[in-house]
């Protein structure tokens, strides 16, 4: 059978997964009567209720004689580490735009990785039912995108194609015809996109995407470029460099047909298949026949520019909300997840049981702690600190990224200002239609941690912010944090309504009333810029008189909540959030106070 190759590139929400749901219906890879889930290549919970797609996954659809592998990219540059990966599996992409919004950030990201690999795009408009279509002009905006990312000229002279995904159709204009559904789409890849190149010589296959399988085992998926491969036949892995990892026999190779995934008796040169049965056969490296010694070049993976300390959990509620709370389990997931992400690094921290997990942004980060909290693990995580590295001459280099902020016109003012604050430079700022304002800053990485919430609140939730790498420059200098100090409970049991409503002119509260809570917890935010210690659990003292004043019911102003995101920007270096299946805390890391002036005096002396 005939092969194709292709990627699928979206920003997020662009519609990228509700396209490959319509193509799988229409090539009959669902039966008639099947019940699919909306989103099926969404398969992870966090991917339903953040609408993102984290993990790249394959499937493959047949029309004509000709089986179509379809991959389906990340759209957030934090998960860069997949996306360079997967376009080395593909020969051509559909470069999904909508037609409201046009070219965003994320598809800058992936496309540029995608020209410079050679991949010659088909352009495919999707939403032109949206009234506020402007489907020329997004037309032009993907022709200067392509332009300003260096394309060749046979790359600028791209197909393109119209249509609502939603609908179910696709056509050569966007007025239809609209009867014929996702058959011109499928006619115009088989006749734009190449077959897939075949090399000379035995088996080689670059692997690409890895999972553990509770079956199978270590699965790892990647595309066949030479020779055939069989079950049970013997090969050898080689890394980047050349070196020999392991060899060992293949158990099963697994095939995609439609969203399942089938055992093959042989994989041919071209398709893209999964295969068990192998230990330490990693992402980047090669399998190949036992007398292949040059590995197949793997594209270098982006640096990690954010790292946070994962440690075990151990405030006073240690082990009463999940069941995972000792250093050797979290150890063990996290140097699987390791395993799995190559844009993720994991080493031990220094005379502790902590580990330093380091990745390319808050999302990946914030990501993997919300799915480890799932899991039931009970964890300490210290505040997200950026990765610098030096030059030549020692100077401290930092991640600069660049930001793109779409906005109302009436609240452009206060985002120019806060992002001055934060060290950024303003490159353009230019109307995007619809009385918003396209902004783009270069922005240090440090100084953008926590300011999506920051954000959305200056802007009342109108605001849409995209970040991207851009690349490693010398130190901006000091960024402004937190200006206020907090109010820390001096003991532990649960928390009163009566002791709070009294420290109401303390600061706002982070707790509610019954709550459990321990000395050295964060229970509020402070007015001043000072540290507070108070007791929120003494009650109302009891008399014999009664008084109307005095028997008025307590009515406390509601605490500010704390999602993760808000949390891990919020804390200090001093203080940690406690994450458990239930709960989301934040506490000093020393909870005894006179441990912590002690720590802090030692901290001055080394200082002055």
């Amino acid at each position: 059978m005939k092969l194709r190759n292709i990627a699928i590139i979206a920003h997020v929400d662009h519609g990228k997964t509700t396209l490959v749901d319509r193509l799988l219906q229409q090539s009959g890879a669902f039966r008639e009567n099947q019940r699919v889930a909306e989103r099926v290549m969404d398969s992870n919970d966090l991917e339903k209720e953040r609408g993102i797609t984290i993990m790249a996954k394959a499937t493959s659809i047949a029309w004509k004689d000709v089986r179509v592998n379809i991959v389906d990219t990340p759209g957030h540059a934090d998960f860069g580490g997949e996306v360079e990966r997967i376009l080395s599996m593909v020969d051509s992409a559909i470069v999904l735009v909508d037609a409201a919004e046009g070219p965003m950030p994320q598809t800058k990201f992936v496309v540029g990785k995608a020209l410079k690999i050679g991949l010659k795009p088909i352009v495919c408009i999707n939403k032109v039912d949206r009234p506020d279509a402007r489907i020329t002009e997004v037309v032009n905006e993907v022709f200067d995108l392509f332009a300003a990312l260096d394309a060749t000229d046979e790359q600028l002279d791209f197909p393109i194609i119209y249509g609502s995904a939603k609908q179910g159709w696709m056509a050569d204009s966007p007025e239809g015809p609209t009867d014929q559904g996702m058959a011109p789409l499928f006619d115009l890849v088989l006749r734009h996109v190449a077959e897939p190149k075949i090399e000379e010589g035995s088996f080689r296959l670059l692997g690409t995407l890895l999972e553990a399988n509770p079956y199978l085992g270590r699965m790892v998926t990647g595309r066949v470029f030479a020779g055939s491969v069989k079950p049970n036949q013997q090969v050898k892995v080689l890394d980047r460099t050349g070196k020999v990892v392991e060899t060992g026999r293949i158990s099963k190779i697994l095939a995609f047909r439609g969203i399942e995934r089938q055992p093959i008796e042989e994989a041919e040169a071209g398709d893209i298949v999964a295969i068990a049965g192998l230990e330490k056969f990693n992402v980047a490296d090669t399998l190949c026949a036992l007398d292949v010694t040059v590995p197949l070049q793997a594209q270098p993976i982006d640096p990690p520019t954010l790292s946070m300390t994962f440690m075990v959990n151990d405030s006073p509620l240690a082990g009463t909300e999940g069941d995972k709370v000792t250093s050797r389990v979290i150890r063990d997931r996290l140097f699987k997840e390791a395993e799995g992400n190559v844009a993720l690094r994991v080493e031990s921290a220094p005379n502790s049981d902590a580990y330093i997990v380091s990745g390319r942004g808050e999302l990946q980060l914030g990501i993997l702690i919300e799915t480890m909290r799932r899991e039931g693990f009970e964890l300490g995580i210290s505040r997200p600190r950026v990765v610098f590295q030096k030059d030549e001459d020692g100077n401290i280099l930092e991640p600069i990224e660049e930001v793109v902020i779409d906005v109302d016109e009436q609240h452009s003012g206060v985002v120019v200002q806060k992002m001055a604050e934060r060290k950024a430079e303003m490159l353009e700022m230019r109307p995007s239609g619809g009385d918003r304002l396209r902004l783009v800053f270069h922005a240090p990485t440090r100084g953008l941690i926590g300011y999506q919430g920051e954000l959305l609140t200056d802007t009342k939730g109108t605001a849409i912010m995209n970040r991207l790498f851009f690349e490693y420059s010398p130190y901006k200098g000091e960024i402004q944090g937190r200006r206020n100090g907090v109010l820390i409970s001096n003991d532990q049991g649960e928390s009163v309504a009566y002791a709070m409503w009294n420290l109401e002119d303390r600061g706002p509260m982070m707790i509610e009333p019954g709550w459990k809570i321990y000395r050295g917890m964060i229970v509020g935010e402070h007015t001043r810029d000072n540290d507070l210690e108070v007791n929120v659990m003494k009650g109302k003292k009891l008399t014999n008189i009664r008084t109307h004043s005095k028997d008025e019911a307590v009515r406390l102003t509601p605490p500010i909540r704390m999602t993760l995101e808000k949390a891990l920007a919020y804390i200090q270096d001093d203080e940690l959030v406690e994450v458990t299946p239930k709960s989301i805390r934040l506490r000093k890391g020393i909870l005894d106070p006179n441990d912590r002036k002690r720590a802090e005096r030692s901290k001055e002396a080394v200082v002055g």
